[in-house]
């Protein structure tokens, strides 16, 4: 019998109803999700990617700020900025960056410096921001880049604010400079705030205040076509210039300074004893900051490295000196606070000291001796032997605590970076080092030799101190901050760094007569520099040994070599009882500070309290009888 299947029409029915449901539960659930999908995308995730797609055709691209200005305390322009063309790329619209470099060297001159500060650039910035390639172009340079810009993706040709020092290096050791952002500093410094900013201040002023002088970047949207070129601006927040600096520098004075010294290595420094703004910051041989802006060759800075008169080290901040007889400028000081001590007292200099129960000798630079003298004669005349004998009498203990508000041994507080402590020598000071304080130490002490060392900047600023009355001033370089566009000045307050405690403060009196005596009278150490001077000075002289004597031999300047003879320091303020100047002078090897360093001195207190530089005629300059 033939079994015939009898097809089930509704159990089909319904299975295929079934399929039918589930296909459009899923159908309708991918339309929602779609659906939902696009909401989301629409409405909550608009901004996103609205922001994703300008993000496609415009461009942030920063504006350099103008840096601030630098001025003298007269308005003299010490540091500006001024327009040049520079060859910019943008590496992310560039292809072959290899290839682009070799034609862009066929339309203008590129040397190894140039590529490979821009390859640093290319590791260090983004690859959407306008890298420069090579600055300083000239004016054929840039019309040859502006014929061929149009073939180039990426290439930009732009005018850039550089920094210049219009006065070369006059004054460079306070202004110090700028320099392209290395890989350190790029490690270091907040992004934003340097986005577009390729330079940073190095060292000085520059440096020092890096901040205020940088301002704020701005920024421009561009909109830009599928090949990156530029279309039109949307937007511009424009940048914020710097803050200009108004120092307390006097650039003619600085300049007088810096003339005198001439070719000699040394240093001088001048103050204003009532605010402690520096007037004059000479270190000498000085250099052109200008090349360092963009990067100095190898060549020309291993030449200034290997100068053997070291333009590069700021000799005022940094420079390290035995500071010699103007010590004694204070140390008289102190014998006067002594109990007891009598400054009428006789004391015999037959020319050399010794330490009871010893052989050594220390001479007086005057081989003969000065005979009887007292404070004063001590103080006019430099005798070494009185302050051998003072220096003892007082302790190495009772030394270093009355030199110490003097600001010896520490920091004066100067607003510029990396100042040196000199060195107020103590016993535990070489204990520290394994080493045993030996009595002829404290000896020596008291002329100004051995281990105590102090840089010219903490001299001017105790020479200072004594003439505003033992009120030692925080030296300042700058006097305002000036916002470039309001006008509005921030006048830098002076600051009280220390008053030197006095137990009578009429000895102060006594002491600053002696000093006036050294440059006003016969036996004076400087007296020919206060000859016929409209006003009274009160200074000391100095100098330092830098070779060592033997026993029972005698230095003789002529038969020693230049780099060995002794330095030449001179102290000085003016006018005497109302005093607007103090000076330090340092002469590297030369020789005696009454006729090495003092005259240097007395042009610049000429130039500040009469309008001019003076000084003696030299037909009728008359000789001191002592002249250390």
């Amino acid at each position: 019998m033939l079994n015939i299947p009898i097809k089930d029409q509704f159990r089909e029915s319904r299975v295929f109803n079934a399929r039918l449901s589930v296909v459009g539960v899923v159908i309708t659930v991918l339309i929602l999700t779609l659906l939902l999908r696009l909401a989301y995308l629409q409405v909550f995730a608009h901004r996103h990617y609205e922001t994703l797609s300008q993000a496609n055709r415009i461009r942030p691209i920063p504006i350099q700020p103008p840096r601030g200005l630098i001025l003298d305390r007269n308005g003299i322009i010490l540091a500006q900025n001024y327009p040049v063309y520079t060859l910019q790329i943008i590496p992310e619209q560039v292809e072959d960056m290899k290839s682009l470099l070799a034609e862009l060297g066929h339309v203008v001159n590129l040397n190894e410096t140039d590529l490979k500060n821009f390859r640093k650039q290319l590791r260090d910035r983004p690859r959407f921001e306008s890298l420069v390639l090579r600055s300083h172009l000239t004016e054929e340079e840039a019309a040859r880049l502006a014929v061929k810009r149009p073939y180039f993706n990426g290439v930009e040709l732009e005018a850039r604010l550089q920094r210049h020092y219009p006065l070369t290096g006059l004054g460079v050791h306070f202004l110090g400079y700028v320099g392209r952002i290395n890989e350190q500093e790029q490690g270091q410094i907040d992004k934003a705030t340097y986005r577009g900013v390729d330079y940073i201040g190095k060292l000085g002023l520059e440096a020092s205040y890096e901040k205020i002088l940088l301002g704020q970047v701005g920024f421009e949207k561009v909109e830009t076509n599928a090949h990156g070129r530029s279309l039109r601006t949307l937007d511009r927040i424009p940048p914020v210039a710097g803050k200009n600096l108004y120092l307390n520098i006097d650039a003619k004075l600085q300049a007088l300074a810096e003339e005198a010294l001439g070719k000699q290595r040394g240093a001088v420094v001048a103050i204003d004893p009532r605010t402690g703004g520096v007037l004059a910051f000479v270190s000498t041989p000085t250099y052109d900051p200008n090349p360092f802006v963009n990067g100095i060759d190898q060549g020309s800075y291993q030449a200034l490295l290997n100068n053997p008169d070291k333009p590069l080290i700021n000799r005022v901040l940094n420079g390290q000196y035995s500071p010699g007889s103007t010590i004694k400028a204070f140390l008289g000081l102190a014998a006067l606070e002594l109990k007891g001590f009598d400054p009428n007292k006789p004391v015999m200099c037959p020319g050399w000291y010794s330490l009871p129960d010893s052989s050594h000798v220390f001479r007086d630079w005057k081989r003969v001796g000065h005979g009887l003298v007292d404070l004063h004669d001590a103080v006019v005349q430099s005798c070494d032997v009185y302050f051998y004998k003072l220096a003892v009498a007082m302790g190495i203990d009772a030394i270093d605590k009355f030199l110490a508000p003097f600001g010896f041994g520490q920091k004066t507080g100067i607003d510029l970076d990396n100042e040196s402590d000199g060195l107020l020598p103590s016993p535990e000071w070489k204990e520290a080092r394994g080493q045993k304080w030996y009595p002829g130490e404290t000896v020596v002490t008291g002329i100004g030799q051995g281990p105590l060392l102090v840089t010219p900047l903490q001299l001017a600023d105790a020479t200072a101190a004594l003439a505003d009355h033992g009120i030692r001033m925080k030296p300042e370089l700058v006097r305002a901050i000036v916002d470039a566009k309001t006008g509005v000045a921030q006048e830098i307050a002076p600051v009280i760094s220390a008053q030197i405690p006095l137990k009578n403060p009429h000895n102060l009196d006594i002491q600053i007569q002696n000093l006036t005596d050294v440059v006003n009278t016969r036996h004076g150490t400087a007296y020919h520099i206060g000859y016929n001077a409209p006003y009274k000075i009160a200074g000391k002289t100095g100098t330092a040994q830098v070779k060592s004597i033997a026993q029972g031999q005698f230095y003789r300047e002529k038969d020693t070599p230049e780099r060995l003879r002794d330095h030449a320091l001179f102290i000085a303020f003016a006018p005497v009882g109302d005093p607007k100047i103090a000076v330090a002078v340092i002469v590297e090897n030369g020789g005696h500070g009454g006729s090495a360093a003092a005259p240097i001195a007395r042009k610049l207190m000429d130039y500040v309290i009469l309008g001019k530089p003076q000084g003696t005629p030299e037909a009728t300059k008359p000789e001191p009888e002592n002249n250390e």
